[in-house]
């Protein structure tokens, strides 16, 4: 849980928007309340299978919204924002780092393993509740209690599958966009 909510209001707020996210046949990736002049209260949730349409984040935003409003957890005014976790999404749960294996990934841990906290590099999959990672050293196994943070590394390889994956699921419908040109002459001036 402390990947999903790492701060106490965070996991209350975790603790009473969870089961609403669950029965709405969604999961929660992450909770945070983000400072500033306004607080933000930031949820990404998603599918079971990933993936999340704007829609449902605005059905998500509404039900969570309701509970909010009843519970009132928090007595500062905020904005609620409702998101998918994005490309470069953060890892949160020991299923993520199996899902995403074969990615590049930034891991962030809370004490100093071998003398480093940070280490970058290609998930290698989930052994037991070890994260396995290749760096350039070799694959390395952390606990996944010791993580801090985690994240998929933004690349043109993870964009093209994301990309691939939601149109084998019919979720881009290449007829809404104009064919590209390409310009193969050269211009004289």
């Amino acid at each position: 849980m402390d990947l999903i909510a790492k701060t106490a209001i965070d996991r209350r707020m975790a603790e009473i928007v969870s089961p609403v996210i669950e029965d709405m046949g969604f999961e929660l990736v992450r909770l945070r309340m983000l400072g500033g002049n306004t607080k933000t209260l930031q949820i990404m949730a998603e599918r079971p299978d990933g993936g999340i349409e704007v829609d449902e984040c605005a059905e998500i935003s509404n039900a969570v919204s309701a509970v909010l409003d009843v519970e009132d957890p928090v007595t500062d005014p905020y904005t609620l924002e409702v998101s998918s976790p994005g490309i470069d999404r953060p890892l949160t749960r020991l299923k993520d780092f199996d899902t995403f294996e074969g990615y590049e990934a930034k891991l962030e841990t809370t004490e100093l393993i071998d003398g480093r906290k940070r280490f970058k590099g290609v998930l290698a999959g989930v052994e037991g509740d070890e994260v396995l990672i290749n760096i350039e050293e070799g694959t390395v196994g952390l606990h996944f209690d010791w993580l801090a943070d985690a994240k998929l590394v933004l690349t043109d390889e993870l964009i093209k599958e994301m990309l691939k994956a939601r149109k084998n699921a019919g979720q881009i419908d290449e007829g809404q966009f104009d064919d590209i040109e390409t310009d193969t002459g050269s211009e004289e001036d």
